[in-house]
C-alpha cells in the first residue's frame, strides 16, 4: 500500500456522503463506516469536513480511523479523532473541518459510534471529501 503522489494527480473528485439515523439506544459496539479507502485503491482521500448532528436525545459521538472493517473493536487497529464529543440536542458539531482536514490512506476507513443514551435519539453524519488519484 503506497500513498499516491498528490502533486501529480490525474483526478480529484469531490464527494459528500451522508448517513442518517445512527442509533444511540441499545448500542453496544455498533460502528458505522462513514468513508472507506480500500487497500490497493491507488487513491488518497482528503477528508475536508465531518459533521455530526443530534436528532433527539444523545450524549455524544466517537469518530475513529480504522485499519479494516473486521477490526473495529481492537485498540491496536484504531486511532481516535474524537472521543465522546458532546453533540447538543438538535444541534451539529463539526468534528473535522478545513482547518484540520486529514488524508485517509489506502486500507483505512473512518467510523462513527453514537454514545448510548436511555432516552434514545440518533446521530446523522455528513462527510465531504476529495477522492484523489
Amino acid at each position: 500500500m503506497a500513498a499516491p503522489n498528490i502533486v501529480n494527480v490525474a483526478t480529484i473528485t469531490g464527494i459528500t456522503s451522508a448517513i442518517s439515523g445512527i442509533a444511540t439506544i441499545g448500542v453496544t459496539d455498533g460502528i458505522t463506516t462513514v468513508v472507506s479507502n480500500a487497500a490497493g485503491s491507488g487513491k488518497v482521500l482528503k477528508i475536508n469536513t465531518l459533521v455530526a448532528t443530534a436528532i433527539g436525545a444523545t450524549t455524544g459521538v466517537d469518530v475513529n480511523i480504522y485499519n479494516t472493517a473486521g477490526r473495529h473493536n481492537t485498540a491496536i487497529s484504531t486511532v481516535s479523532i474524537a472521543t465522546t464529543m458532546t453533540v447538543p440536542i438538535l444541534s451539529s458539531l463539526a468534528v473535522i473541518d478545513k482547518t484540520n482536514s486529514i488524508y485517509l490512506e489506502e486500507g483505512k476507513q473512518i467510523g462513527v459510534r453514537a454514545e448510548t443514551t436511555p432516552e434514545g435519539g440518533t446521530i446523522d453524519v455528513v462527510c465531504s471529501y476529495e477522492d484523489i488519484s
